[in-house]
């Protein structure tokens, strides 16, 4: 009889889920925070023999875990949003990702999905020592350049810079000492450039903006195997995260059949090379000019491992961020 067994541990937060096909399936989760708690919820049935279930990595829906963490705003009352942003030193993180095409093997939401898990990873690392909160993450992006593939939910550039204003000000108005726009699609940079300059213009606060990815040009080659244009977008550094923390979502995930990528060939030597070796040139082309699929890279050569020492590594760095943020703005 099948059974599969998850247990995550980060201090005060434990949770166990435990998967048994029966002829009712059931997912009990177990969650801890300051007092144990149970639920129960309904779980897909096994089919086609490919996946067992579907988020196994965390709760199943997402009224299962929105708020989840300690650090999450969603899950805080207003008067523990307004205490933590009135403790000395305080850093408020919005997460910004995006829906669009990633090849024929990873979701449309990996850009969301990653830039999500390393934010709350980061706020995690930090807490309680730090006061800190997490943003339910911005899951539109500025990707008009992928939208030849279908499955692209772009939004207008003026549109996601006014709301990023917006929810900026909002939050900043109980009383951050800081705000941190976390970025996890490269379309979003020069946003969330312009976010960080119009929102820092207007405010006392700290405003700042950072793309997680550019967190790994510190440690990459030490974990990569692809050549350069090898991570460029769906390819050996996207793929392995998304092995690692939702392996669940990689399409044959048993195997690298149906990986279809091709290496990033930019024909302007000063043009952006890869994921992590951009270039002083900006030239604007839609994705299809690079690739069939709609991936670049190499996500024959990802792996869970690889993953996991990239998620651990960016989680080093981006902690080591939080924390000058905070002494900067005490």
């Amino acid at each position: 009889m099948w059974e599969t067994f998850l247990w995550e541990s980060h201090e005060a937060l434990i949770r166990c889920i435990v998967a048994v096909p029966v002829s009712m399936w059931e997912t009990f989760l177990w969650e801890s925070r300051e007092s144990l708690t149970i639920r129960v919820v309904p779980a897909p049935r096994f089919s086609g023999g490919k996946r067992l279930m579907r988020g196994l990595s965390n709760p199943y829906r997402m009224y299962e875990s929105l708020g989840i963490g300690r650090s999450d705003w969603a899950g805080m009352t207003y008067p523990e949003i307004v205490d933590t942003a009135q403790t000395d030193g305080s850093v408020l993180v919005i997460p910004v990702g995006s829906i669009e095409q990633h090849g024929h093997h990873l979701p449309v939401g990996t850009d969301t999905i990653l830039a999500d898990a390393v934010a709350r990873m980061g706020a995690e690392r930090v807490t309680p020592e730090i006061p800190i909160l997490v943003t339910p993450t911005m899951w539109s992006g500025f990707s008009p350049h992928h939208t030849p593939f279908g499955g692209t939910l772009t939004a207008d550039f003026r549109t996601l810079l006014t709301t990023l204003e917006d929810v900026a000000t909002a939050g900043l108005d109980n009383g951050f000492d800081a705000v941190l726009f976390l970025n996890g699609h490269g379309g979003n940079a020069s946003l969330i450039d312009a976010a960080t300059s119009t929102v820092g213009s207007r405010h006392d606060a700290q405003v700042l903006g950072l793309t997680y990815f550019e967190l790994a040009t510190a440690f990459i080659d030490e974990i990569r195997d692809s050549d350069v244009g090898g991570m460029a977008h769906g390819g050996e550094f996207e793929t392995s995260l998304m092995y690692h923390l939702r392996p669940d979502l990689v399409r044959d995930g048993d195997g690298t059949e149906g990986m279809d990528a091709t290496y990033w060939e930019e024909p302007y030597e000063r043009g952006s090379k890869d994921l992590l070796e951009g270039g002083p040139l900006s030239v604007y082309r839609t994705f299809d000019e690079y690739s069939e699929s709609g991936a670049i890279g190499d996500p024959g050569l990802a792996s869970a491992e690889k993953g996991e020492a990239i998620y651990e590594r960016l989680g080093d760095e981006l902690e080591a961020v939080l924390r000058a943020i905070h002494e900067h703005n005490r």
